[in-house]
């Protein structure tokens, strides 16, 4: 059972109260909790209700490395002042432009090297399990520029962000946000042995993904329930947070926390956090663990939740459901879509499995799929299993431990750290396939098919235990219900010697003086513009599905590869769900050009004429930009390029209902771009274009209300508004860009 408290909530006595039942001062309860007291530790502004951070330690991957080096290098960076991980986990199989993820890594190298930095080479451990084994710590904050950052579970308060974000970190300036909402997750209780930490992270997911319910909040977890579970499990948890849209978490620490840190030579890290007797919640969730079931997350969606039973015993009804969301998503009839004729003999049959990155390839799950898969058969039809321990460190414990035997007996495939398969980088599945998966995601098309070349494969998410069931199965989907009956998971040995023989850690040495070394496809930032006062936005895309991820935005994959060359990765900007899209922005970007080179923009001229019955402004003083509306665009990754692809190729503005999450909205701003919202729905389409008179005097005042105009046959007045936004977002807004605000600084 999980219920939902939407009303404010005390921790008295280890037991949630509401707030309606007590008489206690609030506002002073709020400093009860873990996260009130370690975001005020690293809170630099003295006004608590106004947060402007410092982080402790950085961590990047290299998918997004190169491009905020090569930003803070453009703004003045020097060296890097706090502890910045460089791992080697995404780009580290994908063959795409021959040597251009090597020269990634070498270029990675060079700049710790340079600035000072921690160098991860590639299959040594995935970015999360790193930061868990050598950084992370009771009372710490992380910032990092991959989604998944969150190491709650050892008392480390992680945010995932766009890159932008850990410029301003790299500059010595700081991460500014309002004093977010904290929403306990009490767990009561113990799950059975034959649950993971996928299932309480699929059912928790499925409860509040949808109302929005901790949306940019804090996920504090409290309850009897967390001494029922080891650190290595509550990290499988943890890591899933991000799925429900929270801005971070944090959990109680304890004896096994403790024991972790220590294992892993780190015991002075540790610290008890524990919220006070009285702590006050804006809402919570409660979660009996013994409740919870084997869970399947199908197509596409984590939230998309079921218990594996029921869909075994509604085959028919599941997969219709889901075929008919495959045909509005791909809008395409020349794809094959029919997951019914998987069903045999009244069985789903699976044609892949995957256990992987930093929610399955922990210790604790390879361990598990290893007892059940002892003296099983995965079969030698379709079914295939691939496993990839999250790091060296994790592969040498499970080689030692001879649970690698078990698997290769079985059929399984044992593979180095590696991201790839959670973002469409390796491991696709055959065009009309199902593959399940204990990894973070299954939207659409991010496991690598490309729609636009008549290709659609499916993911469901499960966790590792139920995968080793289904795989001993012969790859019919089963729950594991039964298979783990006398387990006893074995003592975690840790050995970080090839952490010692192979990382680079430049941050406890003296800096090496280097020069950066460039691969061709590693290119500076193209320049940018100031916002002018008045703005002219063609729309070139217009989504309506009720979220737009940022696998959609810019495709995640094969075109990771050219991360390192913003202009080059621009061309496949929503090239998955508008092919049409970059083509209309760079025709825009044209226009502007010409009116850059003082030109006149003939094409406009009607265009002029209606604006000129609005407003007497001179046109040579209209800039003009591309628009992009989505319902609630940016779910999913952190990464910045969902923004920056759309600002090189002349990118202005994006209008909303809202964004889905408060990163994506971060990287709008950090690139200069103007994150409008809308109440209505548009009464526009693509190829309108939207006039906005004096918008640098709005951002300065009255940014609630901005008149805008649609210039159709007849001009339309609407309004726009933009939420609230800082003094420094508003500065970056009108420079252009960070790196522009940064040089005008």
């Amino acid at each position: 059972m999980i219920k939902v408290y939407k009303n404010g909530v005390y921790l008295i006595d280890n037991k949630l109260v509401d707030e309606n039942d007590v008489n206690i001062n609030k506002e002073q309860a709020k400093t009860k909790t873990i996260a009130y007291n370690i975001l005020s530790n690293h809170n630099t502004s003295g006004d608590n209700k106004n947060l402007k951070i410092k982080f402790d330690a950085l961590a990047s991957h290299d998918i997004t490395y190169v491009g905020i080096i090569q930003t803070a290098r453009a703004s003045g960076m020097e060296k890097f002042p706090l502890p910045y991980v460089l791992t080697n986990c995404h780009n580290s199989l994908c063959a795409v432009g021959g040597t251009i993820n090597e020269d990634d890594h070498f270029f990675g190298l060079s700049a710790a090297k340079k600035y000072g930095g921690i160098y991860v080479p590639p299959h040594i451990g995935v970015i999360h399990q790193y930061m868990r084994e050598k950084m992370a710590g009771c009372g710490k904050m992380i910032l990092g520029s991959d989604s998944h950052t969150r190491y709650g579970a050892l008392g480390t308060m992680a945010i995932g962000e766009g890159g932008g974000e850990l410029v301003k970190q790299l500059l010595e300036s700081t991460y500014d946000i309002k004093y977010p909402e904290v929403i306990a997750v009490y767990l009561d209780n113990e799950a059975g042995i034959n649950i993971g930490p996928q299932d309480i992270s699929l059912a928790i997911i499925k409860e509040v993904y949808k109302s929005g319910f901790v949306k940019n909040k804090v996920m504090e977890f409290v309850g009897p329930g967390i001494k029922t579970m080891d650190t290595d499990f509550r990290n499988g948890v943890d890591v899933m947070t991000t799925e429900t849209t929270c801005l971070t978490s944090i959990w109680e620490t304890d004896d096994d926390t403790k024991e972790y840190l220590t294992n892993h030579l780190r015991g002075d890290e540790y610290k008890e956090l524990k919220a006070e007797d009285g702590a006050y919640y804006d809402g919570a969730v409660y979660v009996d663990l013994s409740t919870i079931k084997p869970m399947i997350a199908m197509p596409f969606h984590p939230s998309n939740v079921y218990e594996i039973d029921y869909v075994n015993n509604h085959l028919e009804e599941v997969l219709n459901d889901i075929e008919e969301s495959a045909r509005k998503i791909t809008n395409n009839p020349k794809i094959k879509i029919d997951l019914k004729e998987k069903i045999i003999d009244g069985k789903l049959q699976v044609q892949q499995g995957i256990i992987a990155g930093c929610a399955g390839g922990n210790y604790s799950n390879i361990m598990a799929a290893s007892y059940i898969l002892k003296d099983a058969n995965c079969g030698n039809d379709e079914f295939n299993l691939s496993v990839y321990p999250s790091s060296q460190a994790v592969l040498m414990d499970i080689t030692k431990k001879e649970a690698l035997i078990p698997l290769y007996s079985a059929g399984a495939i044992i593979k180095t750290a590696f991201c790839g398969p959670c973002f469409g980088a390796g491991d696709t599945p055959a065009n009309d396939s199902l593959s399940i998966r204990h990894t973070t995601r299954n939207f659409p098309s991010r496991e690598g098919s490309k729609p636009g070349d008549d290709q659609l494969s499916f993911v469901a998410l499960m966790d590792a235990k139920s995968i080793a069931a289904t795989a001993k199965n012969g790859g019919f989907l089963t729950a594991c219900t039964n298979e783990l009956d006398g387990f006893i998971l074995p003592k975690y040995n840790y050995d970080e010697s090839a952490y010692n023989a192979r990382v680079y850690d430049g941050n406890n040495m003296p800096i090496i003086t280097t020069d950066l070394r460039f691969g061709p496809n590693i290119k500076d930032w193209p320049k940018m513009e100031a916002l002018s006062n008045n703005i002219l936005l063609k729309v070139c895309a217009k989504i309506m599905d009720e979220v737009t991820t940022t696998d959609e935005l810019i495709p995640s994959g094969e075109t990771s590869s050219y991360r390192s060359n913003p202009l080059k990765l621009a061309e496949f900007t929503l090239s998955r769900r508008d092919p049409k899209y970059v083509g209309r922005s760079k025709e825009v970007f044209a226009l502007e050009n010409k009116r850059l080179s003082n030109e006149n923009v003939t094409e406009l001229e009607n265009i002029y004429k209606k604006i000129s019955l609005i407003s007497n402004v001179d046109v040579k003083d209209i800039q003009i930009g591309s628009m992009i509306y989505a319902k609630r665009p940016g779910d999913g990754s952190a990464r910045e390029q969902a923004a920056s692809c759309q600002k090189v190729i002349g990118g202005l503005a994006n209008i909303c209902l809202e964004y889905a999450t408060k990163r994506y909205r971060s990287n709008v701003i950090n690139w200069g771009m103007l994150p409008f919202q809308l109440e209505n729905l548009p009464n526009f389409d693509i190829g309108d274009y939207i006039f906005v008179p004096n918008i640098r005097e709005a951002l300065d005042n009255d940014y609630k209300d901005i008149k805008a105009y649609v210039l159709k046959d007849e001009i339309e007045e609407i309004k726009l508004f933009i939420d609230d936004i800082n003094d420094n977002e508003r500065e970056i807004i009108k420079s252009g860009s960070l790196i522009n605000y940064n040089n005008r600084k």
